[in-house]
């Protein structure tokens, strides 16, 4: 069982929730979604609107090969071939891709859902890996996280001899060129990591630039993250950990359920957490939206309706696939949250 993009007590959470929905690809980051709905009131935006894709670097690397690379778990690895790779989440096909490697992925999880992996073959079942699967396409490097599982299915891969290399999961701003780094590390591209990391990082510092400067007559908004799976009767209010806070503080914004003393990753939403946390707006994925049927579905939740959000419908909608997973489109997530907040909430 693993989800890249959220943690602890959530992941627990989605395993039941998959286990009693039957669920293969609505997890979490499972799909791109694009946030319409029938519901009345503001449309939210999507951060991969128009298009899904990913923008590689100009230039195609070269890997320079082989290399030892220290991998997450606390192996050594070496990686002798990049001729064949299989990332096996979606945040790590999204950086190989976005190196200029793309080429040379022959597999996809669940979770890749940009363009240019669309047609490959998915190795995951449920959110969970298919080790068989995996080594039916010969891959000669494998890319996971330390969420990856089952654990079997890691032992079985790296049984049959495939480099497999753990990268650390991101859970903020500051994860973003780490993974970049140890991603093109094992690739033996460090090079165009190091321009990859410099592009995302001005990419990130000029929406940055566009955020209006709060004063104390106007104080930051406060941004509640909630976890919705409608159809599961899944409802949850994002706290410290939860992953979404560093978007939110480089938003401009208040993490109002950090700021309502909220210090695990998600708590079961009530009236009075909501009231506690008083958010000005809602952050919400696309899918998690459309499942509770829309703006509307959503101020029926307990609590909902009577916070400040709920009573002006401000809710910030962005695509599961992209929303946590701090990599190279991390300015367009960024982008849009800030787009929706001051100029579309206005």
């Amino acid at each position: 069982m693993r989800r890249t993009r959220l943690t602890g007590a959530l992941l627990s959470v989605l395993a039941l929730t998959l286990a009693a929905t039957g669920c293969g690809g609505n997890g979490p980051g499972s799909g791109s979604g694009n946030g319409g709905t029938d519901a009345s009131g503001p449309k939210p935006h999507s951060a991969t609107s128009p298009a899904d894709r990913v923008e590689p670097l100009a230039t195609v690397p070269e890997p320079h090969l082989p290399t030892t690379v220290n991998s997450a778990d606390g192996r050594k690895v070496t990686v002798t071939s990049a001729e064949r790779i299989v990332p096996l989440t979606g945040s790590l096909n999204e950086i190989v891709f976005t190196l200029g490697l793309g080429k040379r992925v022959v597999a996809r999880d669940i979770t890749a859902t940009f363009e240019q992996a669309a047609k490959l073959p998915v190795v995951t079942r449920a959110h969970d890996v298919s080790a068989e699967g995996v080594l039916s396409l010969k891959p000669t490097l494998v890319l996971a996280d330390t969420t990856t599982g089952p654990a079997e299915a890691i032992d079985q891969i790296r049984g049959a001899g495939i480099p497999l290399v753990v990268v650390a999961p991101a859970k903020s701003l500051d994860d973003v060129g780490t993974r970049i780094d140890a991603v093109a590390g094992a690739l033996g591209v460090k090079a165009a990591g190091a321009e990859l990391k410099q592009r995302t990082d001005q990419r990130i510092s000029r929406v940055q630039k566009d955020i209006p400067a709060h004063g104390s007559g106007d104080p930051r908004p406060r941004v509640a993250f909630l976890y919705l799976r409608g159809s599961a009767s899944v409802y949850l209010l994002g706290g410290a950990d939860s992953g979404a806070s560093s978007l939110l503080e480089a938003a401009g914004a208040v993490d109002a359920g950090k700021a309502s003393g909220l210090r695990k990753d998600f708590t079961a939403i009530t009236s009075e957490a909501l009231a506690k946390a008083a958010p000005d707006a809602i952050l919400v994925m696309t899918k998690g939206l459309d499942s509770v049927g829309g703006p509307d579905g959503l101020v029926k939740i307990p609590g909902v309706a009577e916070t400040p959000a709920g009573m002006d419908r401000r809710v910030v909608s962005v695509d599961d696939g992209v929303l946590l997973n701090y990599g190279p489109r991390t300015d367009e997530v960024l982008e849009s949250i800030v787009k929706q907040l001051y100029v579309d909430g206005k």
